[in-house]
């Protein structure tokens, strides 16, 4: 496996819009609060700007410390030194970072380590000799000075090392994460799209039937009619997105076309009412919700009584909820034992499923007996009208 160590990118902008090198890894981005958004979407500016940020505080700290102990000129100029010898070391050792990314974990590490010990052991070299330099008539390299500067350099290449790898991974795990929520929103949307088109067969089926049984009995203008009708419907269903929300004003129409297809099967067996408020018109749902349940009151309401039965749709605004029910004045539960469900078992479920995946458990949903006879079901969700 590779290594996540990466190399740094330079401060120049490619050209023709080419995307620069990235120095935390060639990872997509995804911030936290703790962080500001654009800071590491942009990753070589954040690099640049962590890089002067940390060695700037490097060099006030040295300088303080040194003041402390009495000011000198010479002692500022060489921590001055010091820092810029630390900064250019540390661009190499990220350079090398990233190219060790192409071999295995444990040549990536052995090299790593490899590395940072001989940064250390320059580092102290180039410091002890600079402190010489200006501290001394004859510059040279003093072992005590250079035991010295190896345990203070060392401890800083591996601070920052450390700190390296440490956003390296961080913005790996993030990526990762965000790689994670994008496959989930496609099995969402994925799983939506599917209830979506969930609609049971046996609706087309027993249209198409009806309209044959038309033309055969030559009533062609309600065979026409009635294949306009299912047309439409059948367009809305089909070009409409899956995933998309609708008013409830543009589902209520749906509605009424699926219900004149089927009041033209059952004429006046199919008695269907409306009380729409109009105050939750233009609230946002998914589309083709109440289908289903329309569907499934027709199937077991009206289709097994002579006189058919009257299915109900009602919307009113509750607080900034949006309250909805489907019933019907069938035989109910005691009726029909296996009512809550489709025979092709994409009725209630599909409802449940569509609306776990729109609001998760901010939504009610109650199937429940009517006092009078018959079968409800009722919708409770957030009022949103965008």
């Amino acid at each position: 496996m590779a290594t996540t160590f990466s190399a740094p990118a330079t401060g120049t902008p490619p050209a023709n819009g080419a995307r620069s090198p990235l120095p935390f890894g060639g990872v997509s981005v995804r911030t936290s609060p703790m962080f500001a958004r654009p800071f590491f979407e942009d990753k070589a500016r954040a690099f640049w700007f962590l890089q002067a940020a940390g060695w700037s505080g490097y060099l006030i700290l040295r300088t303080v410390s040194s003041i402390s102990n009495g000011f000198s000129m010479q002692g500022v100029v060489t921590n001055i030194v010091e820092t810029i010898v630390g900064y250019c070391i540390t661009l190499l050792l990220s350079t090398l970072y990233g190219y060790y990314r192409g071999f295995p974990r444990i040549a990536g590490i052995i090299l790593t380590l490899l590395t940072l010990g001989a940064a250390t052991f320059l580092y102290a070299l180039l410091d002890t000799f600079s402190f010489s330099f200006i501290k001394f008539a004859a510059p040279g390299i003093d072992v005590k000075l250079l035991i010295g500067a190896l345990f203070l350099n060392f401890t800083v290449l591996a601070g920052w090392s450390a700190l390296y790898f440490g956003i390296n991974f961080y913005l790996i795990i993030e990526d990762q994460i965000d790689q994670m929520q994008h496959l989930e929103t496609q099995a969402s949307s994925a799983q939506l799209a599917m209830l979506r088109y969930q609609l049971n067969p046996h609706f087309l089926f027993n249209t198409l039937n009806s309209i044959s049984t038309l033309v055969l009995l030559k009533q062609t203008d309600r065979a026409n009619a009635m294949l306009s009708r299912l047309a439409s419907f059948l367009r809305y269903t089909l070009i409409n997105e899956p995933t998309a929300d609708v008013t409830l004003a543009q589902e209520i129409e749906t509605l009424k076309l699926y219900l004149e297809i089927e009041k033209m099967r059952f004429e006046d067996r199919l008695q269907p009412k409306f009380d729409i408020d109009p105050a939750v018109e233009n609230a946002h749902l998914p589309s083709l919700l109440l289908q289903p349940l329309v569907e499934n009151a027709i199937k077991y309401a009206v289709t097994p009584q002579e006189e058919g039965a009257e299915i109900r749709i009602t919307a009113r605004l509750a607080g900034d909820r949006v309250q909805i029910a489907v019933s019907d004045t069938g035989p109910g539960l005691q009726g029909t034992k296996n009512r809550p469900s489709l025979s092709t078992g994409v009725g209630i479920a599909n409802i449940r499923e569509r609306l776990a995946q729109a609001y998760g458990a901010d939504h009610r949903f109650e199937i429940q007996a009517m006092p009078l006879g018959g079968f409800g079901v009722e919708i409770e969700i957030p009022f949103q009208n965008e």
